[in-house]
């Protein structure tokens, strides 16, 4: 079946869905206002950013503490009706829709900042709290979070889809940072995983386990992460390359070489094309590297010259650095936006965001084999990555009307996430699972994936927690 069209267009959710009239009534008697059955809202919470149909909530509970999620996710459990979390709502492949109806938990007002330590390096935050929140409320200390993900989004969030983005080539993706969680389990219980300590060697690491679990195993409702203090001097800068595989080599061998970037980004020809239609730039409309030096004055000079001899090696050319902060700030929104500045290529149709990633040897291969099939299909789709890890994304710009266009696009999805797994990597190296790349799971992780099953049954036993993601619910023992 077609990732396309996989999901029905006009039907909320599954016709097998259960009647969950009792559990709402039971919630509504303990939530009052808090708790929200409007159509408009409920398909707000039903919301995805890409291709997938909404598939909303019976109900929607808006949350102020820990305490309203453990007696909902009680009372939900105890009536056997779905829940999933949602923080705001930009995930990328269906993780918030309710494919089998009930209860949505809008853990938004949950933005408190609880605990600064300054000289730990650590932070404790409600679920609630997005990175900007939290790198804003941070601005004075000279801390800052790195994991940056594009878009403004919430720390729980970020937590359920491991999320990674722009800092990750070097400080590590959301498995790197978190220190620890509270989490309320299946049947409604609090739990702490972790403490503020660096390391620990006692139990099984429960706080890895819940990270990336896309909600299937526990819904968080606090995060103590890692800080790291602000450079002396930050630089960014750009330059061009010939060919994707020219600008691939070059990433690869600054990885290889051990230079410590801190971001170093690939946008190909059309994405600067957008980029420049969209916030009305001038950048060369050819394959094109960001980069970004943390450091000393002294250090960010010396990586930055180092870089220079690499491009060089490779045909790269008009590089150019600039250590002020309004510069940089522009550069980065560019890339930022790169999502929205697509988009507007084709406002008309639908935008497929998808993402692979492979070891970094295998980089210029998987991004150039996966540019000449979209260039062979006559569709458009800009790539940008993360390249540092060998990670890229793909926006294909799709009109989900036309039944040719749907397949050509299931085309190419599946052959990058079947290429990016026969070179050792991963379909999804930052969007997750959720409902839309499901059906890698068993090419990717063969017999491990019964394993994965079985700590989902363990843990979530009536199978409440966001059912219908990572894998059908089906494949779930009862």
């Amino acid at each position: 079946m077609s990732a396309l069209s996989a999901l029905p267009a006009s039907e909320p959710h599954d016709s097998t869905t259960p009647d969950h009239s009792a559990a709402i009534a039971a919630l509504q008697i303990r939530s009052g206002k808090q708790l929200s059955v409007n159509k408009a809202v409920r398909e707000q919470h039903g919301h995805t950013m890409t291709w997938l149909a909404n598939q909303p909530p019976d109900a929607v509970l808006t949350v102020q503490d820990k305490h309203e999620v453990a007696a909902a996710v009680d009372i939900c459990n105890q009536y056997q009706m779905p829940v999933i979390a949602f923080g705001i709502g930009s995930s990328l492949e269906g993780q918030l829709n309710a494919p089998f109806g009930g209860l949505c938990i809008d853990m938004h007002a949950m933005d408190a900042i609880l605990q600064v330590n300054n000289e730990d390096l650590t932070v404790t935050v409600q679920p609630g709290v997005t990175r900007e929140q939290l790198n804003h409320y941070l601005r004075d200390t000279g801390l800052f979070f790195p994991i940056d993900p594009g878009a403004n989004a919430s720390i729980g969030g970020m937590v359920a889809t491991r999320a990674s983005g722009t800092n990750a080539v070097r400080y590590g993706t959301m498995k790197d940072v978190v220190l620890a969680l509270e989490v309320v389990t299946a049947n409604g219980e609090i739990i702490r995983t972790g403490t503020r300590a660096k390391k620990s060697a006692a139990g099984y690491d429960l706080t890895r386990l819940m990270i990336g679990s896309e909600g299937t195993l526990g819904i968080v409702t606090e995060v103590t992460l890692k800080l790291f203090g602000i450079s002396e001097c930050i630089a960014s800068g750009i330059c061009h390359f010939p060919t994707i595989e020219n600008a691939c080599q070059a990433v690869m061998l600054t990885i290889q070489m051990c230079l410590p970037v801190a971001r170093i980004e690939l946008l190909d020809a059309m994405q600067i094309k957008a980029c420049n239609q969209y916030a009305n730039l001038d950048l060369t409309e050819t394959p094109t590297l960001f980069v970004e030096f943390h450091g000393t004055d002294a250090g960010v000079a010396e990586q930055a010259t180092i870089f220079t001899d690499i491009i060089k090696e490779f045909g790269g050319s008009d590089f150019a650095w600039d250590t002020d902060e309004a510069e940089r700030k522009r550069l980065w929104q560019a890339r930022h936006n790169a999502y929205h500045a697509s988009s507007a290529l084709r406002p008309e149709a639908s935008a497929l965001s998808t993402d692979a990633c492979v070891p970094i040897s295998r980089l210029a291969e998987c991004v150039s084999a996966t540019a000449k099939d979209i260039e062979a299909s006559g569709m458009i789709g800009p790539i940008v990555g993360h390249v540092g890890d060998g990670n890229f994304h793909v926006l294909l710009l799709v009109d989900t009307d036309n039944p040719e266009e749907i397949a050509t696009a299931d085309g190419i999805i599946s052959r990058l996430a079947m290429r990016a797994i026969e070179m050792d990597g991963t379909c999804t190296g930052e969007h997750g699972i959720g409902q839309g790349k499901q059906k890698y799971m068993q090419q990717e992780h063969g017999n491990a994936l019964v394993l994965m099953q079985a700590i989902k049954s363990a843990l979530d036993p009536n199978n409440i927690l966001n059912p219908g993601k990572i894998w059908p619910k089906t494949m779930v023992a009862d």
